[in-house]
């Protein structure tokens, strides 16, 4: 028993050092008035810091939760996140804000900055579309709840855009499945352009292609109503000239002027 003690003492000492030392690491917290917090997170947005101004805002809530100035601090902290491009951390807070403040005036902005973190992920029609189907879901939104407001325009403007983008995505595999002989499947993505995504510039080319699938089969009645909604919608395109020289077997196009995309 006498010689545990000294081993006691050091124990005790070596754990106050410990201790100490862990201290010396952590930050210090000090309570700071909420308009000067806020102010310098904003200088530090203007300057482009946005880190900074991120930390900065999250520590407004912290300090003041309770606050108005807690509310702004919480968009400007996810508007300083995706300034950064922390697009997961920038929807998180977007989401926050959402379900918070369901009726403030700023929501509208919340949906289409949430729309705008993943628009600006949209990836080539090759790769997967899942930030085109967020985005197009996101700006969806923000049209049905806030259809007057100020960012129901430019959303409604990316709306078709990403839908173009997603009927390119089908047309893309349905190219792919045709020159693999997979007609079916072709046929498949091809209807989904001409009835999901009627709005968009790729159903002439659908439409064309559908009655090269048509034919492959066989299917000689069914080419020819895809060709007949074709020179009803779209009788002046290049698409619709192909398909009738298709469907009547006929050269109506001078041969060195072929278009360009006649298949690839």
């Amino acid at each position: 028993m006498l010689g545990r003690a000294p081993f006691l003492r050091v124990v005790a000492v070596a754990a106050a050092l410990g201790l100490t030392a862990c201290s010396t690491d952590e930050e210090v917290y000090v309570e700071r008035p909420v308009d000067e917090l806020y102010n310098q997170a904003m200088d530090a947005l203007q300057t482009t810091d946005y880190m900074t101004a991120a930390k900065l805002f999250d520590e407004v809530e912290r300090q003041h939760p309770y606050s108005t100035w807690a509310t702004k601090a919480q968009l400007m902290a996810a508007y300083s996140e995706y300034q950064r491009n922390h697009y997961d951390d920038a929807i998180a807070a977007l989401d926050r804000f959402i379900q918070l403040h369901p009726s403030h005036k700023d929501t509208p902005y919340a949906y289409y900055l949430k729309g705008l973190c993943y628009y600006e992920q949209i990836s080539d029609v090759q790769r997967d579309q899942n930030m085109t189907a967020q985005a197009m879901a996101s700006f969806e939104e923000l049209v049905r709840r806030y259809p007057e407001s100020k960012y129901a325009r430019d959303a409604v403007l990316k709306l078709d855009l990403t839908r173009d983008h997603l009927a390119g995505k089908e047309m893309s595999i349905g190219r792919r499945y045709l020159m693999q002989g997979s007609y079916l499947a072709a046929i498949n993505r091809f209807k989904v352009v001409v009835e999901k995504y009627q709005t968009t510039t790729h159903v002439p080319e659908a439409l064309h292609r559908l009655v090269e699938a048509y034919e492959a089969l066989g299917l000689v009645e069914e080419a020819r109503k895809a060709a007949a909604v074709l020179g009803h919608n779209f009788p002046g395109s290049e698409w619709y000239i192909d398909t009738y020289e298709l469907v009547q077997g006929e050269k109506i196009r001078p041969e060195e002027k072929k278009a360009w995309y006649a298949f690839w």
